[in-house]
């Protein structure tokens, strides 16, 4: 039986989803809410907050 794995997809951080992460920084929101609305993983949004030095999650 051969294993398949997932096809990882890179998608482009628009100026619109840099702006909503940023919204979501704010307002606390958890990290996991985050990833299913913005269909990425938690250590993208994760990677993405730190490079842009904003705190993520409701309890940083």
């Amino acid at each position: 039986m051969v294993k398949k794995t997932k096809k990882t997809v890179r998608r482009e951080w628009t100026k619109e989803n840099i702006k909503e992460l940023k919204a979501h920084s704010k307002a606390r929101t958890p990290v996991a809410k985050i990833s299913k609305q913005t269909k990425r993983s938690v250590g993208a949004l994760r990677q993405k907050a730190l490079y842009l030095g904003i705190g993520l999650g409701h309890q940083r």
